[in-house]
């Protein structure tokens, strides 16, 4: 059996560990458009900061792919999937054929329409350790960094940047910082954190053109910078599957075994879209806990094992210059909130269940909480007064107790 996996993130690697859960003997071959070997990508702003070093953001072992028995091809970019011929076509006309392949193409940087943008000489994206080293190369403590985008990897680029340059605006057309992920209160916490490091912020505005190392704001105002990040937002890369006749949505679409409509051709990660638990939609969960689990299941699944796919929710755990971020779930029934200096939490119930919760420098309990979430257990049979008091299993009825301890939560 030969197995192809085009991508070497943390779904690629994972499928490659499924794989050879079910099957010690078969040829793997992964394809990456990168150059390195696999990397903990929400590292690269800690080694900007200086907080750890290329080696340290090793993903997996110098061994791996040799103790795997993969062979690695790095810096190929795969252009086209050949289904009737069963190959993978590359940039460089080479094909590499298949009898199981997995396509775990991640996303890539989204620049939304602004004026004078392609004119910007120092312009960066933040979603890659290239982008990391390149934008390296350009700080400086003379220059003034602007970054397009207050959501995570915007915030991730400043907490990597800020000690490096002179100074940092942060540009977002939402009223509010980290919007997909906080609420109004939440997100004035940390911003007043950030604020306190000398970060200024223009919110509820946006860039309607740059001109000449200024950046013309649509609100009126003008900001002089030195280099650009443009962190709006991402797009899955599903051009593979689609171009290949496979059924797309906003991401690969794939059943609950990872399997696309094209045969024998798997989709994991951060390009496919999955069922979030929480709220009962299929959204794309860009999220590394959740490209790790579809790349594992999905390896199994392309050496004949049976393994599902599910349990997948928002999820989400960051951390700004000490200050710390945990949400998970959906946002949606009755809230109850908690605010105490620069401590809050906020729960959101549903139907006798915790549809989701905001953490604001306040992570005791977050994995029990989390577990709620995930599992849908109903807060009626909980002692909750306990759970409160202590985060032990005892706080949970003993039909709960044994069902979580059953199975990983």
């Amino acid at each position: 059996m030969k197995y192809v996996i085009i991508g070497n993130s943390a779904a690629g690697v994972s499928a490659v560990e499924g794989i050879r859960s079910a099957d010690a003997a078969g040829e793997i071959v992964v394809i990456s458009e990168e150059r390195f070997p696999v990397y903990g990508r929400p590292l690269i702003s800690y080694y900007l900061l200086g907080a750890t070093d290329r080696s340290r953001m090793n993903y997996r072992p110098e061994d791996f792919y040799e103790k795997m028995g993969v062979r690695l091809m790095l810096g190929e970019r795969a252009e086209r999937i050949d289904v009737s011929a069963k190959e993978v076509v590359l940039k460089s006309g080479a094909r590499v054929g298949y009898d199981k392949l997995l396509v775990a193409t991640g996303s890539r940087p989204f620049d939304p329409p602004m004026e004078g943008l392609g004119e910007v000489k120092q312009k960066f994206h933040f979603m890659s350790m290239q982008d990391a080293l390149d934008l390296e190369k350009a700080l400086s403590v003379r220059k003034r960094a602007l970054i397009v985008g207050a959501g995570l990897i915007g915030l991730k680029c400043l907490e990597g940047i800020l000690g490096r340059v002179k100074s940092v605006t942060v540009v977002d057309m939402a009223g509010h910082i980290l919007p997909s992920i906080l609420d109004d209160a939440g997100a004035a916490i940390v911003q007043r954190e950030l604020e306190a490091k000398g970060v200024r912020f223009c919110l509820s505005d946006s860039v309607k053109k740059f001109e000449q190392g200024t950046a013309h704001l649509a609100g009126g105002g003008s900001i002089p910078f030195d280099l650009l990040v443009v962190a709006v937002g991402v797009r899955p890369n599903v051009e593979l599957v689609r171009e290949a006749g496979g059924e797309v949505a906003r991401g690969i679409v794939t059943d609950d075994h990872l399997r696309t409509s094209l045969p024998d051709v798997f989709a994991a990660g951060d390009c496919t879209e999955s069922d979030d638990v929480s709220s009962g939609a299929r959204k794309i969960l860009a999220l590394l806990p959740n490209a790790t689990q579809q790349g594992f299941a999905a390896g199994v699944n392309m050496a004949g094992g049976d393994s599902a796919f599910g349990s997948a929710i928002p999820l989400n755990a960051i951390g700004f210059f000490g200050s710390h971020v945990l949400t998970a779930g959906s946002y949606t029934g009755e809230s109850y909130t908690e605010a105490d200096g620069d401590r809050y939490r906020r729960f959101f119930v549903q139907d006798g269940v915790l549809k989701g919760f905001i953490l604001v420098n306040a992570p005791e309990r977050a994995g029990i909480y989390t577990s709620l979430v995930r599992n849908r257990t109903p807060l009626a049979g909980l002692d909750t007064a306990r759970l409160e008091a202590a985060p032990v299993l005892a706080a949970f009825p003993a039909s709960v107790r044994e069902a979580m301890l059953s199975r990983e939560v």
